[in-house]
């Protein structure tokens, strides 16, 4: 089930950007720029709020004027990102993956390792598409790209068939 994404009464369903805390240089820059891309089109972005690809995500949407949400493991708001435009401390550590998994009707890994991999795991369990690049994990059922540029292109896709 998809929430209305447009009209005076659209309530927007965000898309899910996961990754590592600790990336590589192109893992940033893809992250930034899928960040740019939802915010410029007044997607709303969910993640983990922390650093990394999280932090990098979250940069892109503030530079564009979009939402990102940050659902922080911890109970308090200090180590967010400061690029958050709501951050929500769950206190849930790791669980907090289901929700960022649950809540999005779009999932882009970029990079990751075992917190990526579940996150993956339950977004497919759930149906949403996950889309995938710089070596995320590999989960059966996901869209692995090789390059950002199809990357983006496959986003706007599903983007618009979830309109």
């Amino acid at each position: 089930m998809l929430a209305r994404q447009s009209g005076p009464d659209a309530v927007r369903q965000p898309v899910s950007v996961v990754g590592p805390r600790e990336a590589s240089d192109a893992q940033l820059v893809c992250a930034r720029r899928v960040g740019q891309l939802l915010g410029a089109l007044g997607v709303p972005v969910l993640c983990g709020g922390k650093n990394g690809v999280m932090a990098a995500v979250s940069q892109g949407v503030s530079e564009c004027g979009g939402i990102v949400v940050g659902l922080l493991p911890e109970e308090d708001t200090q180590l967010a990102n400061p690029y958050l435009t709501v951050a929500v401390p769950t206190g849930l550590g790791i669980i907090r993956n289901a929700l960022i998994a649950r809540a999005a009707r779009i999932m882009v890994a970029i990079g990751g390792g075992l917190g990526t991999t579940s996150e993956m795991a339950l977004a497919l369990q759930w149906g949403k598409p996950v889309l995938a690049i710089h070596g995320a994990p590999e989960v059966p059922g996901y869209r692995p790209f090789a390059d950002e540029a199809s990357l983006l292109a496959a986003l706007l896709d599903e983007l618009i068939a979830c309109a």
